[in-house]
Formats: structure tokens, C-alpha cells, sequence
């Protein structure tokens, strides 16, 4: 049990642990149907089918508000459509076809603190080859890149409550089948 437990805790950790680091020095291209800008606040508001890409980042939803601070971090909130989910996908450093993915009704990503929450109906889901590794769902997520500690919470607040929701790990096998496929 205490091995099945700490294996849990260490694919929470992994998941987007190695997102493409080169991707944060790269221009970000944003298309959408409609702008606005604040130029005193370096704050953007897009709306109309939202698709922010930035090396092998690609953020997508129906409403993306994007702040810049003066030393150029940015942060992104991304709200879907009722009845819709916003979405992102990034390689992950360590090899060829390494990919983190996930949803949600909202996704906040925060450059300078290097921490993403997803808010209601939350997934993230790590591939390799385009096969799943690991995936969580859940209420909320929260995943500090810095520190590698993700947080699964069973309401969309952040916090845990009693009777809220639940989440789910999946932890896909590591090691192949043995032969004639006994293990």
C-alpha cells in the first residue's frame, strides 16, 4: 500500500514537471475574434475562439485575459464558454514525443511563479508517444513548476470540502508485459 501511495504522489509530481523550459523565451502569437487593450495596466482582454501559442505551448479557450508585468512575466486567465473547456498542451523536456495536456472551465497560469490552477472539471494528462502515462481529474488542480508539487482539491475554490467532489489518478504501466503476457 505505502509503494501505491508513493507512486501516486510521484506522478502528481511529474505531471508538467519538465514543460518545455526553452518555450518561456519564445513570442507569444495570440489569435482571436475581438481585442481589447489597456496600455497603461499592459492588460489585454481577447475573446471569440482564443488560441495563444508560444513555442510548443498551445493555450485555447473562448475568453483569454492576458496581464504583462513591467519585467515581461506574463499571466494568463482563461475562461471557457458555458458548456465548453478551455485547453492546453505543451511538449515536456526529456525526449522526442513527451506531451502534458489538460482542461477545465478556467485555467489561470502565472509565467513569474511558474504555477497553473485549473478550475472546475479539471484534467491534465501526460503522454508519451501519444499514449497516456498519467492522468488526474478533478474539481481543482494546482501544479507549482518550481517546486514540483501538484495539489488535487474536491472544490472548484481550491479547497477541500466535505461532501465535494472526488478526483481520479491513473497510473498507466511502466514496464512492458512479459512474455506471453504474464507478469
Amino acid at each position: 500500500m505505502k509503494k501505491l501511495i508513493a507512486a501516486a504522489f510521484l506522478s502528481l509530481a511529474s505531471l508538467s514537471a519538465f514543460a518545455e523550459r526553452a518555450d518561456s523565451l519564445k513570442q507569444a502569437v495570440i489569435n482571436f475574434d475581438t481585442l481589447d487593450v489597456d496600455e497603461v495596466t499592459q492588460t489585454r482582454i481577447l475573446t471569440g475562439n482564443v488560441v495563444l501559442t508560444r513555442g510548443t505551448l498551445v493555450l485555447k479557450s473562448d475568453r483569454a485575459l492576458v496581464k504583462e508585468t513591467p519585467e515581461g512575466y506574463m499571466s494568463v486567465t482563461l475562461t471557457a464558454a458555458p458548456g465548453k473547456l478551455a485547453t492546453f498542451r505543451q511538449k515536456r523536456d526529456g525526449g522526442p514525443d513527451l506531451w502534458v495536456e489538460g482542461q477545465a472551465q478556467r485555467i489561470e497560469y502565472d509565467e513569474r511563479a511558474e504555477l497553473v490552477k485549473l478550475f472546475t472539471a479539471a484534467e491534465v494528462r501526460e503522454l508519451e508517444s501519444g499514449r497516456m502515462t498519467n492522468e488526474i481529474k478533478g474539481p481543482f488542480i494546482s501544479y507549482d513548476n518550481r517546486k514540483e508539487v501538484a495539489q488535487v482539491r474536491n472544490d472548484a475554490s481550491g479547497q477541500s470540502k466535505v461532501g465535494g467532489g472526488r478526483g481520479t489518478l491513473i497510473i498507466a504501466p511502466r514496464r512492458p508485459a512479459a512474455e506471453g503476457g504474464k507478469q
